[in-house]
């Protein structure tokens, strides 16, 4: 069978061979097949080699020790845990407490940034330079200083257990942290939270609903008060219906610290305090490097047509910035995921701080390494994912 190759203006001529490094394609192919070897063998290499060192050390390997008893208390815990528990409870606890640092994190580091943002290109010289001063500031910081700054107002400027401050009937601060009365058990709890679930999805639906009802017949629906509506007055509905009960656990001096009611440790303010205001100015500058890429243009345009500073900047610029706004402000997200485990200078048990303590007592540093880096990369991954898929939705539509 004849075969053809090609000349140097990519021609094919016939009687050539179907195989040659000439040819940029199959260069290109072999290459990759090349450094992908490579990489296998590399890989392989390490991991044998590594077997056979623990093999040799008689060091157990595998990730069966995450069945037995971890023998060691936790602080603070999203889910109910004991030191009678696993390893792998002792695990799954500090991937909650790092998820609920990173997520509240990022909804007030977005909410404080984007004001200050916008305070900066304020036309009033005071608020603009106290803004700039915020942002110049807190950049330059190391945010493991301001980690140690935060919880070191905390726990030396407030006073110690027995001498806590009592602003409130059964609130109390100290040392300890802030604590309050906390609802008592009650399976109404649950009924509110699966309502306000309810209503949020509702309230997208309603919200894709309103956008192709306006695109087809050009009426407006309200959705914001609507939604409003529904996710306040749902879980309300699950309240009175669950027998709106009023029982609250109070909080009680006993001992040398208090028992009962809600606490908020001065580890968990700190670390939160400090991702917050740290990430919130670089995401002011975000921010407003995306105000000014918006054409001044629809500034003017939008006062041509009377309308006020507020609903300029938050139905004209504010949307049309979003798109330059997006990528950035993922790349901040992500910082903010990963200096969480900057937690472990000042004893908030997130993940890292029980990995370390857990390695430590099994002596499998290897697999609570890989444990550690799986669960950022996957935290970090599944960011990544939301927001290029909400950069997608945004992003103009070329005809």
């Amino acid at each position: 069978m004849a075969t053809e190759t090609r000349t140097a203006q990519g021609a094919s001529v016939p009687g050539g061979s179907s195989f040659s490094l000439s040819d940029p394609t199959v260069r290109a192919i072999v290459y990759q097949v090349l450094v992908v070897g490579a990489v296998v063998l590399v890989g392989w290499f390490l991991i044998s080699n590594t077997l056979d060192n623990l093999a040799r050390r008689s060091i157990a390997t595998g990730y069966s020790f995450l069945e037995r008893e971890a023998a060691f208390g936790i602080g603070e815990h999203l889910i109910d845990y004991s030191p009678k528990d696993t390893y792998g409870r002792a695990f799954l606890v500090g991937v909650l407490n790092t998820l609920k640092v990173s997520i509240i994190g990022i909804i007030l580091a977005t909410i404080i940034g984007t004001l200050v943002g916008v305070a900066r290109l304020s036309s009033n010289w005071l608020i603009a330079r106290l803004a700039s001063a915020y942002v110049e500031i807190v950049r330059n910081i190391p945010p493991l200083l301001q980690l140690f700054f935060w919880y070191a107002l905390v726990s030396d400027g407030l006073p110690p257990v027995r001498s806590a401050l009592n602003p409130l009937p059964g609130v109390f601060l100290s040392q300890r942290g802030l604590i309050v009365p906390a609802p008592s058990d009650d399976p109404v709890w649950k009924m509110m939270g699966i309502a306000l679930v309810v209503a949020v999805v509702v309230t997208l639906a309603l919200r894709f609903w309103a956008k192709a009802r306006q695109a087809r017949t050009g009426q407006i629906f309200p959705v914001g008060w609507t939604g409003l509506g529904l996710i306040l007055g749902l879980p309300l509905v699950a309240y009175i219906a669950g027998g709106a009960p009023v029982a609250l656990d109070m909080p009680v001096l006993k001992g040398f610290n208090f028992a009962g009611g809600m606490v908020i440790s001065p580890e968990f303010f700190a670390i939160l305090t400090g991702l917050t205001v740290y990430t919130s100015a670089f995401i002011a500058e975000v921010v407003r490097s995306g105000i000014i890429a918006v054409n001044w243009g629809q500034t003017e345009a939008a006062r041509a047509l009377g309308l006020p500073s507020g609903p300029t900047l938050r139905l004209v610029i504010l949307p049309q910035a979003l798109r330059v706004i997006v990528p950035p402000l993922t790349s901040q997200y992500l910082n903010l995921t990963k200096n969480s485990s900057l937690a472990l200078a000042i004893g908030y048990p997130d993940l890292v701080s029980i990995a370390n303590t857990t390695l430590n007592q099994t002596g499998q540093a290897i697999e609570g390494v890989t444990m550690i880096m799986g669960s950022y990369l996957s935290i970090s991954l599944s960011i990544s994912l939301f927001m290029n898929w909400y950069n997608k939705r945004i992003a103009l539509v070329e005809r």
